[in-house]
């Protein structure tokens, strides 16, 4: 089993990685759930594959479960279907010393996340992610969220969990566009943190639990120095202030999340390289790896993209942080003035 320790002061816990991990948690499980009720988050497609494996190693830790399923799909992460959950938990006669476990991909994480956060003031959380990209990057680090019609991930709150559980066997059943979706994160780590991750990539020379331990590692160093998003966890959003306005541009669930990130990544790259910011030839790179695991390259109507930019959560009056690279595996953020997104998203197509 491949361990990472996340060392956030106060909020320490272990990202556990290994195939079949669903069905032999009960030891990782057991110290946290003991005694306790554990509501498990899942969505319609997730319950039938993975609940009653998990629901069998919860009560072998001693649980009391129970559960909430949404419907699958990005439309689940609404007000409404947060206000809906918390109801749900709390109708089964649920305390503060319970525990809410989040089993799926981003969605739930996500939404999971934020009802744990919130109901009774704060209950523990486990994260249980299904997806490629919920392994890589969303269920670690504490950020939960849902969207609202004006943007994605405008309401939601920093909330570490107490364990997170990745079976690898989970990605056996993701359709091939939630693979691609994931590959897109990873791409995002080999640019901002890691060359030689990309050169694998690209190669198709790696081993793929051995890249999610290693999106993880980037992840828990970067969140422990910055947990808040105020300074160095800004990387992790590299190709997102774009993305994100794509996706709300799209409509939420037409354009997967991926699909959007890759296609933020190539619309920075291109602006960087022409201004002389990022070296020639790393949007290339990235275009090359985009492709090569069937994720896009560019989009239309990139002139109505820039005002749903302007609602990115890293605005602060005029200005906005935005997020480049030197070359692959070396990323920064600089401030720039809002206008600037008119030049980054309007500029000539990629």
């Amino acid at each position: 089993m491949r361990t990472i320790d996340v060392n956030i002061p106060g909020r320490e816990y272990k990202i556990h990685i290994e195939s079949g991990l669903l069905k032999d948690c009960a030891p990782i499980l057991e110290p946290i759930v003991k005694g306790r009720k554990a509501a498990v988050i899942t969505d319609t497609n997730v319950e039938p594959l993975y609940y009653a494996a998990l629901e069998a190693q919860l009560t072998a830790a001693g649980a009391n479960t129970f559960k909430v399923v949404v419907e699958a799909g990005e439309n689940s992460k609404s007000i409404s279907v947060f206000g809906r959950v918390c109801n749900e938990i709390l109708e089964n006669d649920f305390s503060r010393t319970d525990c809410v476990i989040a089993l799926g991909g981003g969605v739930v994480g996500d939404l999971a996340g934020f009802a744990a956060s919130a109901v009774l003031r704060g209950v523990t959380l486990v994260q249980v992610p299904t997806t490629l990209l919920s392994q890589v990057d969303s269920s670690v680090g504490g950020k939960t969220a849902v969207n609202l019609p004006v943007g994605k991930n405008l309401v939601g709150t920093f909330y570490q969990p107490s364990a997170v559980i990745i079976d690898m066997d989970t990605l056996k059943t993701l359709p091939e566009r939630e693979v691609a979706c994931g590959m897109a994160e990873i791409i995002k780590y080999a640019a901002i943190r890691d060359k030689k991750m990309g050169e694998a990539l690209l190669s198709g020379g790696y081993d793929l639990a051995d890249v999610v331990a290693r999106c993880c590692e980037i992840k828990a160093e970067i969140v422990v120095n910055d947990e808040r998003d105020t300074g160095e966890r800004m990387l992790l959003n590299f190709g997102h202030t774009v993305g994100h306005a794509v996706e709300n541009y799209y409509g939420y669930g037409t354009l997967s999340h991926g699909a959007a990130v890759a296609i933020g990544m190539c619309i920075m790259t291109e602006y960087a390289e022409k201004m002389g910011y990022t070296k020639a030839g790393t949007l290339d790179t990235i275009k090359a790896l985009n492709k090569k695991y069937g994720l896009p390259t560019d989009c239309e109507h990139r002139a109505e993209l820039a005002s749903a930019a302007l609602h990115d959560k890293k605005r602060k009056g005029d200005s906005l942080s935005i997020v480049l690279v030197h070359e692959m595996g070396e990323g920064y953020y600089m401030k720039v003035h809002k206008s600037v997104l008119n030049d980054i998203v309007k500029g000539g197509r990629a």
